[in-house]
């Protein structure tokens, strides 16, 4: 497991520094560091998190710097990005996800993830049938999670 953890993380790092060298932008030590701090994370993120994190483990990266990466790092398809309705946004790696939807709980905000049954197969074909490219989807649902109606949080 961890061999191809390594082996996909390596792969990432590649399509990362390819997109950098196609766009003419340097390599730089910053980029790489918030790269590695991307990978380590775990599940969704805000860049605000990241921010967060850069300054508690006192890697020298600026706020402005960990925006313009994670931007360099959607362009590269080595995250994607998730709104779910917040001002917030949200990110989560590629290389480990199978397709999956989410769920938030709008109490708690705790995420739900849940596989694609590959339902948008019905609104792709309508949508290309109408000569619409599509670049990409989200399906979001919106409730309150078992805990918070427990609590009685309705």
């Amino acid at each position: 497991m961890l061999k191809t953890n390594a082996h996909m993380i390596h792969n990432e790092r590649t399509k990362f520094l390819r997109h950098l060298t196609q766009a003419g932008r340097r390599i730089s030590k910053g980029r790489e560091v918030i790269f590695d701090e991307v990978m380590r994370s775990h599940g969704h993120f805000t860049a605000e998190e990241l921010v967060k994190e850069c300054q508690q483990k006192k890697l020298k990266v600026s706020r402005p710097t960990v925006f313009r990466v994670l931007h360099d790092l959607l362009e590269a398809g080595v995250i994607r990005e998730t709104a779910f309705g917040d001002k917030h946004r949200h990110f989560e790696h590629v290389y480990d996800e199978k397709p999956h939807h989410h769920a938030q709980c709008v109490r708690c905000h705790r995420f739900i993830e849940f596989p694609d049954r590959r339902e948008d197969k019905v609104y792709h074909t309508y949508l290309k049938k109408q000569g619409f490219k599509i670049l990409g989807h989200e399906m979001h649902f919106y409730g309150i999670c078992r805990k918070c109606q427990d609590k009685g949080d309705l």
